[in-house]
């Protein structure tokens, strides 16, 4: 982790932002995501855009056709034994369209953003439509 750590930067609020979503998602009732980029100039991962989201369908619709996305996921279930479960996850959106470019840039700060983001599973998506069987991959009864 340490080379990429070099190379990859989060500025301090962004270090904030995602300590405070991590721990304000842990009780939450729905889900709730916030979708992360890299500037291609700068190396800084930051969050895309100000929007939390609760809905998985919203999200889908804004993930970008042809470029890779880091999504931090928090999504409350109910286990078959009856218990609430809140997972909090990385997913790894890229796009099979995306450029060999941005594959690479991506794949490259996908642990050090594990990592800083400190999730407990990364879960690889290649389309947005994936996002509808969520709970399926997190283990829930869908």
């Amino acid at each position: 982790m340490a080379s990429e750590a070099r190379l990859y930067t989060f500025s301090p609020e962004t270090q904030e932002k995602l300590r405070k979503f991590r721990l304000g998602t842990s009780r939450a009732k729905d889900p709730q995501a916030v979708v992360y980029q890299i500037d291609k100039h700068s190396l800084e991962i930051a969050q895309a855009d100000d929007a939390t989201y609760n809905n998985v369908q919203e999200l889908a619709d804004e993930l970008p056709d042809h470029s890779p996305r880091f999504v931090l996921l928090s999504y409350p279930f109910t286990l078959s034994s009856g218990r609430l479960s809140v997972p909090y996850v990385l997913l790894y959106y890229l796009p099979v369209t995306c450029n060999a470019e941005l594959r690479m840039l991506y794949a490259g700060a996908k642990e050090l953003m594990r990592n800083t983001a400190e999730v407990g599973k990364v879960i690889e998506i290649a389309e947005a439509e994936e996002l509808e069987s969520i709970e399926e991959k997190l283990g829930g009864t869908a």
